[in-house]
């Protein structure tokens, strides 16, 4: 069995509005909080466009205060081809470190951790191959909104 190695796809960068995050409240799973998506951008080194408005984070806090995302945005390629893209994922970070982020302070990577796995589709037969790989993701916090770095596996 061989060991597990990646390639750099594209880097998201989806702007939000961090004051605007609506709390639905303590659900059976936890603290429950939707974020939507104002837009933003992707690229990489075989593809790159906009993140459109309309996509969000359904995202809970949990009992053990880690953070599952539920990211779900469509982008749309220079090209002008459409893709689907779904981020799942866990987020450890404290809220001190969150809010020095989302303040446009800066933070060490080693205060948190922020993983998340990707898929991907797309009816485009020129981007078909997409709808073919596994990726996943490092992601940070930005004054912006949030950035994720994917990354395919081979």
């Amino acid at each position: 069995m061989s060991d597990l190695k990646t390639e750099f796809l594209c880097t998201v960068a989806a702007n939000v509005d961090w004051r605007q995050v609506i709390d639905i409240g303590v659900t059976p799973h936890g603290i429950r909080q939707v974020v939507y998506i104002k837009g933003g951008k992707f690229e990489g080194p075989q593809i790159k466009g906009v993140v459109l408005p309309g996509g969000g984070d359904w995202f809970v806090r949990r009992a053990d205060q880690m953070v599952e995302l539920d990211v779900r945005c469509v982008l749309r390629t220079d090209d002008n081809h459409l893709i689907y893209c779904c981020l799942k994922g866990i987020n450890e970070m404290p809220a001190e470190v969150a809010i020095k982020a989302i303040t446009g302070q800066p933070i060490d990577s080693s205060q948190y951790y922020f993983r998340v796995t990707t898929v991907i589709e797309t009816g485009s037969k020129k981007y078909g191959w997409l709808n073919r790989i596994v990726a996943v993701g490092v992601g940070n916090l930005t004054l912006a909104g949030v950035e994720y770095k994917i990354y395919t596996l081979l």
